[in-house]
């Protein structure tokens, strides 16, 4: 495989966790997608992000496991597809396209509502300006980027703590609402947050969480991806889940009245605590947030459709393309334009129903990779040297059972949605890739990645369990 196109490993665990912790963008999760969460779940939007965060650990056992076991910039994929077959690796690629190639545009319109204490914008041709910058700024060294990513990212966990202080600062209502949720009704009156609302809000609080996983598609630009994947998995968990969840806890304390917290206007919430200054502040510091978290999931998007060309999922001059590596920087550079100028485009179509989708995606997807975690152990993978989780199998099948519980609980156009892409996909499985299967669609992982063999499962498990995390 001499002649495989190759990305060059740069970035150890600081520089990786920075990345990921950009991905993750605890900041945008906190100012532009929690807001939708208060509105259903009121007070009971801590709660719900605090045990999507407990499934979340479990996912990130999964990812640890298998990102150290097979770690390629395809993520998912090509954990999935190398342990489960390579229609079912297909599968998850497209769930992560949904993912990965919608959710930026989203987060991305968020960005002129936070510049307006300076300049009015039109949102969407201000979310258009921000994809295309990612995407240059994509085109760059990825060292650089994470130190880029890393000083904005500073700045968001500040602004994270800013709003945590004043929110406690200003408490109005006792912890207890907490554990026994209400949402506002309208007329001053409130009403319970059922457990089946919390369920239902799950998927969108896995979404809210969900970029720590970004660490398994760098996982060919680490250096020792077997010991540093697994540790950038579970720190980045840690630190974003952290950030997200304290202020959630302060806002939902602080918040003047429930229809306040039902708005979700945290920018006039920060306003009210403190001064017009500070919440400038709060708004150009989350403004920043949305751009570093652009900047990082164009990054990861490329390496997506860089990983899914090499393995050749499309037609050969599409393959040759998106598979190329600039020799300057050393990045894919037709991918990082193919999922950036899209993004763009994106912007100017209405995504109301996105965000549920994406949700619905992520659980699926998280599915998938806790089945690859059951059968991980299996056939010959099972005595590789790699990172293996605790309480394993019980992890990952209570796992899958809470997913698909999770799942059920969804909206029908959410599901019918999500259903439809993947149906497209697996006729084209079926109808181009399936008859070309000794040249189409051959996962490829970098050998010098790969976790060595051991002498034996436990072994291989005991070694690993004793490496720090």
């Amino acid at each position: 495989m001499t002649d495989t196109p190759q990305l060059t490993r740069s970035i150890g665990v600081v520089g990786g966790t920075l990345l990921t912790l950009s991905c993750l963008t605890p900041a945008s999760s906190l100012f532009v997608i929690v807001p939708d969460s208060f509105a259903g779940l009121g007070t009971g939007t801590a709660l719900t992000i605090a045990v999507a965060g407990l499934l979340c650990v479990g996912v990130a056992f999964a990812y640890s496991e298998l990102g150290t076991l097979i770690p390629s910039s395809g993520g998912e994929y090509a954990m999935v597809g190398t342990l489960m077959g390579r229609l079912a690796g297909w599968l998850v690629f497209v769930l992560s396209l949904i993912v990965v190639m919608i959710v930026p545009p989203i987060i991305a319109l968020g960005t002129a509502d936070y510049l307006a204490p300076l300049v009015p914008l039109d949102p969407q041709y201000t979310a258009a300006g921000v994809m295309l910058l990612a995407t240059v700024m994509g085109l760059l060294d990825l060292r650089a980027n994470a130190w880029i990513t890393g000083v904005f990212l500073v700045l968001e966990i500040v602004a994270c703590a800013v709003v945590a202080f004043l929110g406690f600062s200003h408490t109005r209502r006792s912890a207890s609402v907490l554990v026994q949720p209400v949402v506002d009704a309208g007329n001053g009156q409130s009403t319970a947050v059922t457990a089946g609302l919390i369920v239902t809000g799950l998927a969108t609080a896995l979404f809210i969480l969900q970029g720590f996983s970004t660490a398994v598609y760098l996982a060919e630009e680490m250096e020792n991806p077997r010991r540093n994947v697994s540790r950038t998995v579970l720190w980045t968990l840690a630190i974003g889940a952290a950030v997200v969840l304290v202020p959630v806890v302060a806002i939902t304390l602080g918040a003047p009245d429930l229809k306040t917290l039902g708005a979700g206007d945290v920018a006039g919430m920060v306003r009210g605590w403190s001064n017009s200054g500070t919440g400038v502040f709060v708004s150009l510091c989350i403004a920043l947030a949305i751009i570093n978290a652009a900047i990082v999931m164009v990054i990861q998007n490329s390496r997506v459709v860089f990983a899914s060309a090499r393995d050749a999922a499309w037609p050969a001059a599409v393959n040759r393309v998106f598979s190329h590596v600039g020799g300057r920087f050393g990045s894919p550079w037709a991918a990082t334009l193919a999922v950036g100028v899209p993004g763009a485009a994106l912007c100017f179509v209405h995504l109301d129903t996105l965000s549920e989708v994406t949700g619905v995606a992520v659980a699926a997807m998280y599915a998938f990779v806790a089945v690859g975690a059951l059968v991980a152990r299996r056939g010959a993978l099972r005595h590789r040297m790699a990172w293996r989780m605790p309480l394993w199998p019980a992890v990952p099948v209570l796992l899958i059972a809470v997913l698909v519980w999770v799942l059920g609980r969804q909206s029908t156009r959410s599901l019918v949605i999500t259903g439809a892409v993947v149906a497209v996909a697996a006729l084209y499985w079926a109808c181009y890739l399936r008859p070309r299967q000794d040249t189409h669609w051959v996962i490829a992982v970098p050998e010098d990645g790969q976790a060595p063999a051991g002498t034996s499962a436990g072994q291989s498990a005991e070694a690993s369990a004793s490496a720090p995390v």
